[in-house]
């Protein structure tokens, strides 16, 4: 099982977490689905839980904090100073909806925006790292953006974490982005009736068997199961209108 209990090197994907108008359904929800279980993080944590893979951090579940903005799964990179980083946000053009603050002893945070509007967040390591578990049944699988323009997008990204770009063959003008060698998540246009903005893909055994338990638990299918050069996809939403991804590895 891939697993990691140190903070992630800055402008990595390393944390998830869904603000939800109802935590309880939500939480029956995803068991059905991912097979989490959960740990409440105390009374102070306003309801915060941790979603758990066999017993490892794979994400995060909360109330929804403003009525008016709705239910999401937010990205969160990893960085080495959030105030630096959320600097270099506003000067590239985006914007700081939540600035810095403490997380208590776990971390430090902010949530921002691109130039596009799409919001993501910072995470600076304290006791909690990131996500414990990935690539792994119930764990994070890969994170992505659609934009209208992704051009400027790339600047903006470049710009804020240093990110290098490759673009992907006959995927759309589809890039992967990266601070080293190895990619670490993807960026490309619009596609008519998918989300806009930061999502991301959860790994599952079985893509049909989870888009079926999505469905029984209330919520909607926005792009069937399909096979692809990466897996078996599909593009879903929980019962109050949460997008993700389900990834089944692909055979062999």
């Amino acid at each position: 099982m891939p697993t990691r209990t140190t903070p992630w090197p800055a402008g990595t994907p390393c944390w998830i977490d869904l603000g939800t108008p109802d935590p309880d359904a939500a939480r029956s929800f995803y068991a059905a689905v991912l097979g989490w279980t959960y740990r409440d993080t105390g009374p102070d944590s306003g309801g915060y839980l941790f979603c758990l893979t066999d017993g490892h951090e794979a994400a995060g579940l909360g109330p929804q904090q403003d009525p008016a903005d709705p239910p999401r799964w937010t990205t969160y990179f990893a960085t080495d100073d959030a105030d630096a980083t959320a600097a270099r946000v506003t000067a590239a053009g985006g914007t700081v909806l939540a600035p810095p603050m403490d997380v208590g002893p776990a971390g430090r945070m902010a949530i921002v925006a691109d130039p596009q509007g799409s919001p993501f967040g910072l995470w600076q390591a304290g006791a909690t790292t990131g996500v414990q578990v990935f690539n792994e049944p119930g764990a994070l699988a890969w994170n992505e953006a659609a934009v209208d323009d992704p051009a400027a997008a790339q600047e903006f990204y470049t710009a804020v974490f240093g990110f290098t770009w490759e673009e992907i063959p006959d995927a759309g003008g589809y890039s992967t982005f990266a601070t080293g060698d190895r990619p670490l998540g993807g960026l490309g246009g619009v596609v008519e009736g998918l989300p806009r903005g930061w999502s991301n893909a959860f790994s599952v055994a079985d893509t049909d068997e989870a888009v079926r338990a999505v469905e029984t638990g209330g919520g909607k299918v926005l792009m069937p199961a399909e096979d692809t050069p990466y897996g078996r996809v599909a593009v879903v939403t929980d019962p109050w209108g949460a997008a993700f991804t389900v990834m089944q590895e692909p055979a062999g």
